[in-house]
């Protein structure tokens, strides 16, 4: 009998969460498809403009993420309020979530301002650098649209609300590849605009979005009850204290992450030029397939943050081993996929049988090759950091993120790199063993906290 009923509880969970993490990482994939849309465009405008389009667009998503770390506290502490059944306290998280994004905006604009001299500083192509650096000048007034759409999507999935979330990104991602097309080579009569055109179209998209899911909330019967953006006047320096406290080291351990990607192409680019086509080819096509265990990763976040308001750790414990479960099962599928068709992923780049473009595509099969294997454990260490977040345990992953992204991960990348002469794919092999010990070392954190809580009896439920 016990058996049965713990099987149905486990059916149950997989459902729930299952509910939330499919619109979620549907979302997710869908957005990041705008980074995809742009890579293949840049690769149509040419060699040099991939290259530095590329960089451009991760330097931009690297600052994004950190900043978008700090306001993720929101989702935990929604997830907590909501199940212990506190929706003023909802509200109040919502409103200075939206306060910390504009904080953190303004000094995020400044520094994305100030890439091209930092780009330079780093051995960047002096062409790299110009193209960039037109690209960053457009997409940083598209900055403050995007964290502040972070903070609303923390909330509303935290409320068992996505599937709204993943429309709106759907319509957002439809309107930036289209712009891109128009904007970009200069169709249905406006002027040809380059790169230029992809980041005023993907300027327009993050807007839209953010207003779209703000009308949704005002218009949404459940949602509009708890009145969001009544009292946006009000600041409250102690639930922006705690939303801090919470999201601090969160914002580090993204930065510490898309960090080591972004140092890694940036080595790329000494390389040089082909080589650094080649990482934008297999860096594109992973960061769209790594949207799906991220989604699943905030799915995470909410349910265990749930059980955790309720006080029950059971319902914590199920919802944290499930999603682990489920995101290395399907991104086993994913890499299986990803080795089977390596010639057809980096044909939606380049076309690979131009005589130009030969090296590119040599260099880019063993990246892509070390890249998709190490998706499975990827998965793994980003539903686990999903499950730690909604236990509210963020300062302990951060310090396992930094040794195993930079002290294992960085490390070995280089020296395989470099020094062992592997070059592009040695740097590849490097961040991926980084990626290995993250799982493995959030895993033991998990257990061993889960152990602790169930020693604190005030924590049970039954």
């Amino acid at each position: 009998m016990t058996v049965i009923v713990a099987q149905s509880k486990i059916r149950t969970e997989i459902r729930e969460y299952l509910r939330l993490a499919i619109p979620l990482a549907i979302a997710q994939v869908t957005q990041s498809a705008t980074g995809f849309a742009d890579s293949v465009m840049m690769g149509r405008l040419g060699q040099e403009t991939l290259a530095a389009g590329g960089l451009a667009a991760l330097t931009f998503g690297a600052v994004l993420i950190t900043a978008s770390g700090f306001v993720m506290g929101v989702t935990p502490l929604v997830a907590e309020a909501y199940g212990a059944n506190r929706p003023n306290q909802i509200a109040l998280i919502a409103r200075q979530g939206l306060w910390l994004s504009l904080i953190l905006t303004i000094p995020m604009m400044l520094l994305i301002g100030k890439m091209d001299t930092i780009m330079s500083q780093v051995g960047q192509a002096a062409t790299t650098v110009t193209l960039a650096n037109t690209y960053l000048d457009i997409m940083l007034w598209g900055f403050f649209p995007a964290l502040a759409f972070s903070v609303l999507r923390g909330v509303v999935a935290a409320l068992q609300e996505a599937r709204p979330i993943m429309a709106i990104v759907i319509a957002g991602t439809l309107f930036n590849i289209a712009g891109n097309y128009v904007l970009g080579f200069g169709k249905l009569g406006f002027p040809q605009m380059g790169i230029a055109g992809l980041a005023v179209a993907s300027v327009l998209s993050l807007w839209g979005m953010f207003l779209a899911l703000v009308a949704y909330i005002l218009r949404h019967k459940k949602l509009r009850k708890s009145r969001f953006f009544q009292y946006l006047h009000q600041i409250k320096p102690r639930t922006i204290g705690d939303l801090i406290r919470i999201g601090l080291p969160i914002g580090i351990s993204s930065a510490l992450e898309i960090g080591l990607f972004t140092v890694v192409t940036y080595l790329m680019g000494i390389l040089g030029t082909d080589v650094l086509a080649a990482h934008q080819i297999v860096f594109q096509t992973i960061a769209v397939i790594f949207m799906i265990p991220l989604g699943m990763s905030f799915a995470t976040t909410a349910r265990v943050g749930q059980w955790f308001g309720q006080q029950n750790l059971q319902g914590a414990t199920r919802a944290g081993y499930v999603s682990m479960f489920v995101g290395m099962g399907f991104m086993t599928l994913m890499t299986m996929a990803l080795l089977m068709f390596p010639q057809q992923v980096i044909g939606l780049y380049l076309d690979i049988d131009n005589p130009a473009n030969a090296n590119v595509v040599a260099l880019a099969k063993p990246m892509l090759t070390v890249a998709a294997i190490s998706q499975i454990l990827d998965s793994l260490q980003k539903t686990t950091q999903g499950a730690l977040y909604g236990l509210q345990d963020t300062r302990i992953p951060m310090l396992l993120s930094l040794s195993a992204f930079w002290g294992v991960g960085l490390t070995s990348g280089f020296l395989l790199g470099f020094p062992l002469g592997l070059g592009g794919t040695g740097l590849w092999i490097g961040q991926s063993i980084g990626i290995a010990i993250a799982a493995i070392v959030f895993v033991w954190r998990l257990r061993k906290l889960l152990v602790n809580l169930r020693n604190n009896k005030n924590l049970l439920k039954t």
